[in-house]
């Protein structure tokens, strides 16, 4: 396994650059646009409802925790950015739903061990770059018989397929990092859980996406309010040949996966589990 030590100088700027990286573009409205079902889905599949206590890691700006909240859950979201817990609140005041919002690391959360009945992350705790630590972490704060729910894109699936299309344009990942999709692979979230959980069920789903009309419109959307793609497109930006050739690379990565008139399905790995007692 892998030892990270949190709160090193070196972590602490790693992680500096993730919550300026989420922050970039826009995210909450990327979410709102084309991931709200995932929210409900996790809900449902996770029976998350009145009486439970809820934590939602790598929460952005509530895009399942505020459905938790609706179903009665005592939820609390939490996030590396501040910037998406800042507009979280406001999605949660406009749909009337209380909330308690913590800024947060994944891999080092602040909460007792056992704190909560039922620990949710929807393509979010994807992209702590250490899985074994925020998997650690993730367990440790989920009571014994509770609940563990989650969605993280598959590498195979059009969004893993696209951090696979952006990796050569992207800056090097830091030392000891596992690429985010690996938590959409079955078999490397069975070995990160391992025999600390039981009643695995693990299934890949597809998520609609019709927002776009063209492979062109996908790769400009993402351009304009994805971190991740602003990132890679700004590591590349004093080369115009090399950003050409991302622009031309995306809109390919669109083509192939399009169903007809832009429509897309972005699959995912739906986990639940309960920590063993």
């Amino acid at each position: 396994m892998t030892e990270v030590l949190t709160g090193t100088d070196a972590d602490k700027a790693l992680k500096a650059k993730h919550r300026a990286m989420w922050a970039l573009g826009d995210y909450p409205t990327l979410a709102s646009d084309l991931l709200l079902d995932l929210g409900a889905t996790i809900v449902h599949a996770c029976g998350i409802s009145a009486g439970q206590r809820v934590l939602d890691i790598a929460a952005g700006s509530g895009n399942a925790a505020i459905p938790a909240a609706q179903a009665g859950a005592s939820v609390v979201a939490s996030d590396l950015t501040p910037e998406l817990l800042d507009i979280g609140r406001r999605k949660a005041d406009e749909a009337g739903v209380s909330l308690e919002w913590r800024q947060a690391d994944a891999e080092a959360l602040p909460f007792a061990d056992g704190e909560f009945d039922t620990v949710i992350s929807v393509v979010g705790i994807m992209f702590a770059p250490h899985h074994e630590v925020s998997a650690n972490e993730l367990l440790r704060v989920c009571r014994p018989g509770g609940t563990v729910g989650l969605i993280n894109w598959t590498p195979e699936g059009f969004i893993g397929q696209m951090f696979a299309t952006m990796k050569p344009y992207a800056a090097p990942p830091p030392p000891g990092a596992t690429p985010p999709p690996r938590w959409g692979d079955e078999d490397h979230v069975r070995s990160l859980l391992g025999d600390r959980v039981t009643d695995v069920t693990a299934t890949r789903k597809s998520l609609p996406v019709t927002a776009f009309d063209s492979a062109e419109a996908f790769r400009d959307y993402f351009k304009e309010r994805y971190g991740p793609t602003i990132a890679t497109y700004r590591n590349i930006a004093d080369d115009p040949e090399r950003v050409a050739a991302l622009d031309r690379d995306l809109v390919e990565l669109g083509k192939r996966f399009d169903k007809g008139s832009g429509d897309l399905e972005w699959e995912y790995l739906l986990v639940t589990a309960r920590k063993s007692a």
